[in-house]
């Protein structure tokens, strides 16, 4: 059964116009039984059997107002219009079934042939009045003209609101479809999210963590020609590394603090991986922290770790130098956090360069910080060493 697209009260004007047609057949019926008119009786249950056959079949058709529907609809008018004028020639009860008709030639027709449609069946049914009475009266013509007009009106306000109601049909669609590429849009944005925030934490954690493994098992196959009892530490300590990453691992999965800081501060946190960052290598780092210390939010503690280890990674990895300094420094209204070296530096215009890898980690080392509304600074020339400077200001509640 097919809905039709309109409100309620369209839907309802429809019958309306359905009930008038039935309850004037009837009373034509009837009358014309009850005075001993068979065939205009007759004609005019067939005429209504016609009728109510095309509102079943049109109640039926798919894509209402398609042109299969439209040129059915337009052979059933053809029909119901053959047949109430042979009934008004029959009997002068069956004129004023013309009313009802006036809106069907007005939905199914143009306009440009509807109204002409319009004059011609008012006209007839004047005539058919005339006709049967003998003669023509003011009455005979005011009736169906002042119907006509009426009908007319009242179809004019039809269309026009039917088309209010595809309009806002149209609209309400559009807003759904819409609403539904913001979903996706918001579902790809979250999905990328994840994806670029793992990223950062393989490439600050694993990776970082994978390469002092290295580090520290190169040097361990070094010492197994001389000093065995160097080689079984620095076997122990690559160990320790794995077991660390591993955690590590299980941790960013969960989107949980860092496990260096869930049981002590962020200084503290921050002298472990400084000693164990470069672990390995022949780099000496110092530690120190300025300031009196405050507490931080966990999401400051994580970044300022992260950053930490992602700049010690490099220095292991690319620098090769002698030495690097790792400083936390607490000013009245922002924290700074210092890794810098002597190393042999490289063109932060070109930070993907051979000698310093990817330059993923400087630009993931950017969004952390940049979502804390910071500021990353990177200085370095090649043969000069490197130093990377992070501003995070202190909340509200935390500022001195």
């Amino acid at each position: 059964m097919n809905d039709y697209p309109f409100p309620p009260a369209l839907r309802l004007l429809r019958w309306a116009i359905h009930g008038t047609f039935a309850i004037l057949l009837v009373i034509a019926v009837v009358g014309s039984a009850r005075q001993g008119q068979v065939p205009p009786a007759l004609g005019g249950g067939l005429l209504g059997v016609l009728y109510m056959a095309g509102i079943v079949i049109e109640s039926r058709l798919p894509h209402f107002g398609g042109p299969t529907h439209l040129r059915l609809g337009r052979i059933w008018l053809t029909g119901i219009t053959l047949g109430w004028a042979a009934l008004a020639l029959a009997s002068p009860r069956f004129v004023w079934l013309a009313f009802p008709l006036f809106f069907a030639y007005l939905h199914l027709l143009p306009l440009s042939v509807a109204l002409p449609g319009v004059a011609v069946l008012t006209a007839a049914a004047i005539s058919a009045a005339a006709w049967h009475e003998g003669r023509l009266t003011a009455a005979q013509i005011i009736g169906p003209t002042i119907g006509a007009a009426v009908a007319t009106l009242m179809a004019m306000v039809y269309k026009a609101l039917a088309a209010e109601s595809e309009e806002r049909r149209l609209l309400i669609d559009d807003l759904v479809r819409t609403r539904g590429r913001l979903v996706e849009a918001e579902s790809d944005a979250a999905r990328l999210a994840e994806r670029e925030r793992l990223a950062r934490e393989i490439h600050d954690t694993l990776a970082q963590g994978m390469s002092s493994i290295i580090l520290l098992l190169r040097a361990a196959r070094r010492d197994l020609a001389g000093d065995g009892g160097e080689a079984e530490r620095r076997i122990v300590e690559a160990e320790e590394a794995a077991k660390e990453n591993l955690e590590e691992a299980r941790h960013f999965v969960r989107a949980l603090a860092p496990p260096a800081l869930q049981h002590s501060s962020l200084a503290a946190a921050l002298r472990r991986i400084s000693d164990s960052a470069v672990a390995g290598t022949s780099t000496q780092v110092r530690f120190e922290v300025a300031g009196t210390p405050v507490p931080l939010p966990a999401d400051y503690d994580a970044t300022l770790l992260r950053v930490a280890q992602g700049a010690l990674g490099n220095v292991s990895r690319h620098s090769g130098a002698a030495h690097a300094g790792v400083s936390l420094t607490y000013l009245d209204d922002m924290v700074m956090l210092d890794v810098f070296d002597d190393g042999r530096g490289f063109d932060p215009r070109n930070p993907g360069g051979e000698a310093t890898g990817t330059g993923y980690g400087l630009r993931a080392m950017r969004e952390r910080v940049s979502s804390l509304e910071g500021a990353l600074t990177v200085e370095s020339s090649p043969g000069e060493g490197t130093a990377v400077v992070v501003t995070l200001p202190l909340p509200q509640g935390e500022a001195k």
